[in-house]
């Protein structure tokens, strides 16, 4: 395929009290092999070459595994292509010509910080609230010891699969985390490591995200088609029967559910 040549809208903010706005730019001589972040690194490159600021954005592992690359590429949390991160996204899937518009996540509870480039240590305040098993287990017990289901370990396996990039809050009408939260819980949960803590883990992560600004669940589903790990939002009617066991035996875990962290 030849070389193309794209029109980008991109957000630009020098700041998070700046107001920001979409700024026009060309991408020449782009070739369909590279990847999403390989293009903004050549419209950087020409940027830098003029004298103008580079765009900000995230990037770190080019894998699809760390979540870092945060971009909603033509309104899409990560772009058109199902279950692929933007590091991932090549632009052979976009045609000579097009025009494509990147923004930044939109969450109140991920400010920006600068151009395409989002706070999202909200994230980690939830893990650090329960995501965890805390309990001294001694040393790495043999595989076989701890006989596990094959059912219960896909399904656990499944929900760890989530890289905390936070495309579902991006994509939700709300901003909610319920499905990076339900990731979360519901992994631990279902292992029998998790178990000791299963309760007042699920009180605590979902009261850190209340307090952090997310909203509730759509219950539409928009979260599940960008994500792109493919979490399941089956993930999200596991965290609410955790939570709501938590409330209904354990009256000292609702206190904390409802006590700002």
């Amino acid at each position: 395929m030849a070389n193309m040549t794209l029109k980008l809208l991109v957000w630009r903010q020098p700041g998070p009290t700046v107001p920001g706005r979409l700024v026009p730019y060309t991408a020449d001589q782009i070739s369909p092999d590279m990847s999403f972040l390989e293009m903004l690194d050549v419209v950087n490159e020409g940027l830098i070459r003029k004298g103008e600021e580079a765009i900000a954005f995230d990037s770190d592992c080019s894998e699809g595994i760390c979540g870092t690359c945060s971009l909603v590429v033509i309104g899409i949390p990560h772009g058109p292509q199902r279950g692929t991160t933007v590091c991932q996204l090549h632009m052979r899937h976009f045609h000579d010509g097009e025009t494509i518009t990147i923004e930044p996540w939109r969450a109140r509870a991920f400010p920006v910080v600068k151009d395409l480039v989002v706070n999202r240590s909200a994230f980690d305040r939830i893990i650090a609230a329960g995501g965890y098993v805390s309990v001294n287990v001694g040393g790495a017990p043999d595989g076989n010891t701890l006989p596990i289901g094959k059912k219960t370990a896909d399904l656990a396996m499944d929900s760890a699969a989530c890289i905390g990039c936070g495309a579902c809050v991006a994509a939700c009408k709300n901003a909610s985390a319920h499905l990076f939260v339900g990731a979360k819980i519901s992994h631990l949960a279902l292992m029998p490591q998790g178990e000791v803590e299963r309760y007042e883990r699920a009180a605590r992560m979902v009261a850190q995200m209340d307090a952090e600004g997310f909203g509730s669940c759509s219950n539409e589903g928009e979260c599940e088609a960008v994500c792109p790990k493919e979490i399941p939002i089956s993930n999200i009617a596991r965290m609410i029967r955790e939570y709501s066991k938590a409330l209904s035996t354990h009256r000292k875990w609702q206190w904390k559910a409802t006590t700002s962290e």
